[in-house]
């Protein structure tokens, strides 16, 4: 669910949505790892301005931690 939101909200972001990726891994019952590798032009964008933008990804995910009880971690990847 959370990596679906990561992946599309990423896609609305890039100038090439076609190349979004987005792994999830399960570290263990209360934390998650979710990295998101895209087009080197638009790993800037999601990153943002001073890590505006994933910093507001971040927040969002936050509020499911509330729901679920896992801390997610998110990563962007340039896409080689």
């Amino acid at each position: 669910m959370v990596a679906d939101f990561v992946r599309d909200f990423a896609k609305l972001l890039a100038n090439h949505p076609e190349d979004i990726e987005v792994d999830f891994k399960q570290i263990n019952d209360g934390y998650a790892e979710i990295t998101i590798y895209a087009n080197r032009a638009d790993a800037g964008k999601i990153i943002g301005k001073e890590g505006k933008m994933i910093g507001a990804i971040k927040t969002i995910i936050s509020g499911c931690k509330a729901k679920d009880g896992v801390s997610y971690k998110v990563n962007v990847k340039p896409k080689d």
